[in-house]
């Protein structure tokens, strides 16, 4: 097997583990996730079989994705491949995940183009996912969408850039968090995000303490903490919906 390990590229920690590196380090070009290594991708790879599902977090973050799939005992590779994606942005979820961190949740944006990962899954691997977001749990916070290209238009940097005719996304069951102005914000890192909502919301720091440290460090594994903290975001009024709700099914 060739390619270099995650340790060699820098893309071995998890923000599971490592809450304050959320959504962790992305690869910089496509590559195939293998274990603990990243292989090379050609435009003869094909992916039948396979479904296109648009990483706005962690996801695109190959530690991360091995360690998903390691606790499951699922071997098989991941392509993940770099793509233009118009008509979509990345916000902050309504909700404190139980992993410690504010997590990411996409949001409609007519003419924004990201630069994001197209993950394409198999059926196990695709289960998976689905269980790390709570897609089939009552109490999840995500739902998994259809995204047709009409409306988000995703061409993947392989296969001559052709557009895909939809693809797969997790939106978050509660909405995006706005910046004040009633319009999602964008996602940044997870210290600085932390640090506006715990300066801005007096009651979010009752809770979770002043720094972004406290706030990973006592919500981290606290099912009820984290339940609060999501409640509290409602009830502050700080929450606006996705836009992609009408593509949940």
């Amino acid at each position: 097997m060739q390619g270099r390990t995650l340790e060699e590229l820098g893309l071995a920690v998890a923000p599971r583990d490592e809450p304050l590196s959320y959504p962790g380090m992305w690869p910089e070009e496509s590559g195939l996730l293998a274990g603990d290594r990243m292989l090379s991708l050609d435009e003869d790879d094909t992916y039948e079989g396979r479904v296109p599902v648009l990483a706005v977090g962690s996801n695109a973050c190959p530690g991360q994705l091995r360690h998903k799939m390691a606790e499951s005992g699922i071997t098989s590779p991941i392509p993940m491949v770099k793509a233009h994606v118009t008509g979509l942005d990345v916000g902050v979820s309504g909700h404190v995940s139980l992993m410690g961190y504010v997590s990411a949740s996409p949001f409609k944006a007519r003419g924004t183009v990201r630069e994001l990962f197209l993950t394409w899954l198999d059926a196990e691997q695709l289960a998976v996912v689905d269980a790390s977001e709570g897609v089939a749990s009552p109490t999840g916070a995500y739902d998994r969408a259809w995204l047709p290209s009409c409306d988000v238009r995703v061409e993947p940097e392989l296969d001559c850039g052709r557009p895909l005719p939809g693809t797969y996304v997790y939106v978050n069951r509660r909405g995006v968090l706005h910046g004040g102005n009633g319009a999602p914000r964008r996602h940044r890192d997870q210290h600085s995000l932390l640090t506006e909502l715990l300066v801005s919301t007096p009651r979010l720091r009752e809770l979770f303490g002043d720094t972004p440290e406290e706030f990973c460090a006592r919500a981290r594994f606290d099912r009820r903490l984290c339940a609060r903290g999501t409640r509290l975001f409602a009830e502050e009024k700080l929450v606006v919906a996705s836009g992609l709700e009408p593509y949940v099914r």
